[in-house]
């Protein structure tokens, strides 16, 4: 039986004219990364965040909430900015205000504002030309078993993954921890968050891997994120605890770059931490520190900057 996943992608690949994929070599795929920042962990105006990201030399932002009551006007003005600094926007927040409103996933009877969430971001996310859009769970409900609460995040991702084929844009989804920052929170680990991507099936919708949030609720990121790594389309990065630069905390971040590296992962590589000290100079280090960890795994890099 074929999977709903290999058929949207040999749909996709008919639809492009593509030719048949060569014959495989034993060798592991070349990792292609592209630097990027969240921007809400950044001072200043967003005009300062971005000439901050730009300056130090990153490729790409992240969006939450900024872009929620931007008028078209706004987003020519958003996008010529960002364009005059050399940067890309490469997601965005589907529900920005989730934990405000009834648009969880993991319950069915809010499942049409969830989607209609999505369809607005979708919108956005073409004016913007951001490929990604970031999705929450919602918070776990009382009195409702896990299960009961997991099948409809299940189909709430599969609803949005038809919605982000059409539009041939690529949903994330995004565990956060519920011992720290998020309590309550239900999708909580990326062990979890890969067996729905694989229920799901669907090429469209992928893994948003949180290394600081898969190190605060459960640890042992290497090898998850080692079997995770072909359906994640981002990591973002920060250390534990605190949330401060990768190098400060607990976390071997050395030794996690290197295993990125390994897998040949292509995506982004996001730095979603609170930096101490200068902004720009911390932004720089920590690019440099993924780029000097994996120098010796292959030769390139594999990070674009």
């Amino acid at each position: 039986m074929i999977a709903r996943r290999e058929l949207l992608k040999a749909g996709a690949a008919l639809a492009a004219g593509a030719l048949p994929a060569r014959p495989q070599s034993n060798a592991p795929p070349k990792a292609r990364i592209t630097s990027s920042v969240m921007l809400w962990t950044l001072k200043g105006s967003f005009e300062e965040k971005l000439e901050t990201a730009a300056r130090a030399g990153l490729q790409s932002v992240e969006l939450i909430d900024e872009y929620a009551h931007w008028s078209d006007a706004d987003i020519a003005h958003v996008k010529k900015t960002a364009s005059s600094f050399g940067l890309g926007m490469d997601a965005l927040l589907g529900s920005p205000d989730w934990s405000k409103r009834p648009v969880s996933m993991v319950d069915p009877a809010q499942r049409e504002a969830f989607l209609a969430d999505v369809r607005n971001a979708i919108g956005y996310a073409h004016k913007l030309e951001v490929p990604q859009i970031i999705l929450m769970s919602g918070n776990a409900i009382a009195g409702r078993t896990h299960e009961e609460q997991y099948a409809s995040l299940l189909e709430g991702a599969r609803r949005a993954g038809d919605l982000a084929a059409e539009a041939k844009l690529t949903m994330l989804v995004e565990p956060l921890n519920s011992i720290v920052d998020h309590k309550g929170f239900f999708l909580t680990t990326c062990t979890e968050g890969l067996k729905l991507i694989r229920e799901v099936d669907n090429p469209h919708v992928r893994l948003l891997f949180d290394l600081y949030h898969e190190q605060v609720q459960q640890g042992n990121v290497i090898h998850t994120l080692t079997e995770a790594a072909p359906e994640v389309a981002v990591f973002h990065v920060a250390d534990v605890p605190g949330r401060h630069d990768p190098g400060t905390g607990e976390m071997n971040y050395p030794n996690i770059y290197k295993a990125i590296q390994k897998t040949g992962f292509a995506g982004y590589l996001t730095m979603e931490y609170l930096p101490l000290g200068d902004q720009v100079a911390s932004l720089i280090k920590s690019v440099d520190g993924f780029r000097g960890a994996i120098a010796g795994e292959g030769g390139s890099d594999g990070l674009h900057r």
